[in-house]
């Protein structure tokens, strides 16, 4: 087994309306692919956007940003609703144009949520998502190069650790890439495993004897002195990835053709700002 940590990429560092798990953020998204509008679920609160009784209850917290969980899932969706190129291109070329997406300054922007009197706009920039594809990427290189290690080619099964692990949505954390291609019902979130560990090591003989001897057969590798991790980190910057294949993904979603483009042309820009 591998441990990887994401530490504060996903937690709203480096991210224009990011913040910590709290009430108002925004943990869940959908984007529908024929107006490109999003549907969210916030913190603390029950129904969905579009759903009854959201305007409502909101008012309690409000919509305040984007948490751990919600970054994920806009990217991803994002991608599938083909507004954002495999590159990561918000609004690139052979995306679908759309209202809620907007130019900001040499790029585009993705409008998540606008507030009825305006005074409240979350927007995911281009910068947010270099941000999340800097984060991926290195997690998956990382991955990418224990397999290597193992000299396999497919991992039999993924589990995402931590209270942030369990709270992510494991189709989109393979559509962004986060992790590599798995069969859909082998990857689930496992809690507070180190958590539950220190618990089992505190109260089990057995399970202590158990840890030690894992312990005493780690082998320790340092992937950022190793010359693939960079080539595995560059390949993973595309969303999914720029050459892994993913079979499974690919059974149960429709995964968009890898675009070409690496920036917006003149006229898409043109088209949505006419839109």
């Amino acid at each position: 087994m591998q441990k990887f940590s994401t530490g504060p990429a996903f937690e709203g560092a480096q991210i224009n309306s990011g913040q910590r798990a709290t009430p108002g953020a925004i943990e869940r998204v959908r984007i529908s692919p024929e107006s490109g509008k999003a549907r969210f679920k916030v913190i603390g609160i029950e129904p969905w956007s579009d759903e009854e009784g959201f305007s409502d209850a909101i008012k309690k917290t409000g919509v305040t940003g984007i948490c751990g969980s919600g970054i994920i899932e806009v990217v991803a969706e994002l991608l599938l609703a083909k507004l954002m190129t495999a590159d990561g291109v918000i609004g690139g070329e052979g995306t679908n144009p759309s209202k809620y997406i907007e130019p900001d300054g040499r790029t585009f922007s993705y409008v998540l949520y606008k507030s009825p009197d305006e005074g409240k706009i979350i927007s995911v920039t281009q910068n947010d998502v270099r941000a999340v594809q800097l984060a991926k990427a290195a997690l998956y290189a990382g991955v990418r190069l224990l397999m290597d290690y193992l000299e396999t080619d497919q991992i039999d099964s993924i589990q995402l650790a931590g209270a942030f692990g369990s709270h992510i949505d494991t189709t989109r954390a393979t559509v962004l890439g986060l992790i590599p291609d798995c069969q859909k019902e082998k990857v689930s979130s496992v809690g507070n495993a180190a958590g539950s560990g220190a618990v089992m090591a505190l109260l089990s003989k057995s399970s202590r004897e158990e840890i030690q001897t894992l312990v005493n057969d780690i082998e320790k590798i340092e992937i950022a002195t190793e010359v693939a991790f960079q080539d595995h980190f560059v390949e993973a910057m595309a969303i999914p990835h720029k050459t892994a294949n993913y079979p499974f993904l690919s059974s149960y979603v429709d995964l968009p053709q890898k675009s070409k483009a690496t920036k917006p042309t003149r006229k898409n820009r043109r088209t949505r700002e006419r839109n």
